[in-house]
């Protein structure tokens, strides 16, 4: 492709989702990265990599955030699927200067608890400056970036998320159940609802440790029932802004928000499941050199952006050793200083920039954060509903209520149809639980299964 000779350069860089070979250009002083989708990783390589391509290249001529040029792309070659990109020659992430010391390589990476006030800021702003860039350019429709012609890139692909890899990979969930290629949408109540459906149908389709009794199937379903409802009806997109005028939140003077929610249609914002610290490479001195590995980035929301980063700890709430509310304590904490590296930040943005503080600080006295997390994340839903959502939305439970009793305070929002529909899914996701065997559903078949439970 370049017309010289080329050397592989060990060793190869393994990641997530691609397997990275090192290659030496002769008579170049630059090396490249080809870049492949592992096969039994990435569930959909020719999407992600067109998507992938199209949206770093975007990123590179359109914002200030540096990314590795990327050379060349394809999906229809000998080895299928690639990206042959710069190499930046570091293979230090933003998270190695953030985490903990680890002796055990596989160990999760944790936020260094004793790391200095002024290092951590420091880093801080450097990611900020970095949030502040991807979050400028605002698209009409909400969808995966295709290069349709050099240099030229639209809202064309369905947005392809980290959650969607994994309900495959993770839960033997139907693809079919999903979007259609090419298929875009043009407000955010519209994807709202997709998410929500997603949602529902883990729920339905996972066999193995979805639930563990009958009260729990209960109470995951009638989660979903109620969070979909509210996405249907508009309401999810406003939680936590002005507008929200029918939460039990919005109810009390103390919690009311003030600052006004994104247009809901023509102006959405770009989004990376996998953006955090360890894709922001860095040099010796800490400064960034690139952010890299674009999978799983598509045009979503503007809300999702207007949250404050999920990755201030480095790991994730659902999975934090000391549960997930000792993870809000310890990330409150870290919030304050992330948002102070955010408003230094804001400084050297232009006049009319989209500006994140705000935002981000109501996002999390609202609980708007934990709404689109949940949303996004299957493996997440359950730990964050009731505990953070449901009493925002709908107010308060009462006093006591066991965690096996959670449903009873909500099933009789159900409409009839759904109430009907609960206890023989019980009884189907109990018996599943004792075969423990994986279906492959028939994409009719599963199609149908999940619409008998959105009752539309």
């Amino acid at each position: 492709m370049f017309g010289k000779p080329a050397t592989f350069v060990t060793p190869l860089v393994i990641g997530g989702f691609n397997v990275l070979y090192p290659i030496r250009i002769e008579g170049s002083s630059a090396n490249v990265l080809v870049r492949l989708p592992c096969p039994n990783q990435a569930l959909f390589p020719e999407e992600k990599t067109l998507a992938e391509a199209a949206t770093a290249a975007y990123i590179g001529e359109h914002t200030q955030l540096p990314v590795p040029k990327t050379f060349y792309y394809g999906i229809d070659s000998d080895v299928g699927p690639f990206i042959i990109i710069q190499d930046l020659g570091s293979r230090r992430g933003m998270g190695k200067a953030l985490q903990k010391p680890r002796e055990d390589p596989n160990e999760k990476p944790v936020l260094n608890p004793d790391i200095s006030e002024g290092k951590l800021k420091s880093l801080y702003l450097r990611m900020a400056r970095c949030v502040l860039q991807l979050a400028q350019p605002a698209f009409p429709r909400i969808g995966a970036l295709v290069e349709t012609s050099p240099g030229s890139y639209h809202v064309m692909g369905r947005p392809m998320t980290l959650n969607m890899n994994n309900m495959v990979q993770l839960s033997n969930i139907p693809k079919s159940i999903f979007p259609s290629e090419g298929t875009t949408y043009q407000t955010a109540d519209e994807w709202y609802v997709v998410l929500a459906e997603m949602q529902m149908a883990t729920l339905l389709f996972q066999h193995n440790d979805m639930v563990s009794s009958e009260d729990d199937c209960r109470s995951k379903y009638v989660a979903r029932q109620l969070f979909r409802r509210l996405a249907k009806q508009g309401q999810l997109s406003k939680f936590g802004f002005a507008e929200d005028d029918w939460s039990a939140r919005s109810k009390h003077a103390r919690a009311s928000a003030t600052l006004p929610a994104p247009d809901g249609s023509g102006s959405f914002r770009l989004w990376s499941d996998g953006f955090r610290p360890v894709n922001v490479l860095i040099d010796e001195n800490d400064q960034v050199l690139g952010a890299i590995d674009w999978e799983y980035a598509y045009v979503g929301p503007t809300q999702f952006v207007l949250d404050s980063p999920w990755w201030l700890l480095l790991d994730v709430p659902e999975r934090w050793a000391d549960g997930i509310e000792d993870w809000a304590s310890v990330y409150e904490s870290r919030l304050k200083t992330w948002l102070s590296a955010m408003e230094e930040a804001e400084k050297d943005m232009s006049p009319g920039s989209l500006l994140l503080s705000a935002y981000m600080r109501e996002s999390w006295e609202t609980g708007r954060f934990w709404l689109s997390y949940a949303a996004r994340d299957s493996w997440a839903f359950d730990a964050i509903y009731w505990k953070y959502l449901d009493e925002r939305f709908f107010g308060e439970r009462g006093e006591g209520v066991p965690t096996e009793g959670l449903w009873k305070t909500r099933v009789h929002l159900l409409s009839e149809e759904e109430r009907a529909a609960m206890e023989p899914l019980v009884q189907t996701k109990m018996e599943e639980s004792k075969e423990r065997v994986l279906v492959e559903w028939d994409a009719v078949e599963a199609r149908q299964r999940l619409s008998s439970y959105l009752f539309d």
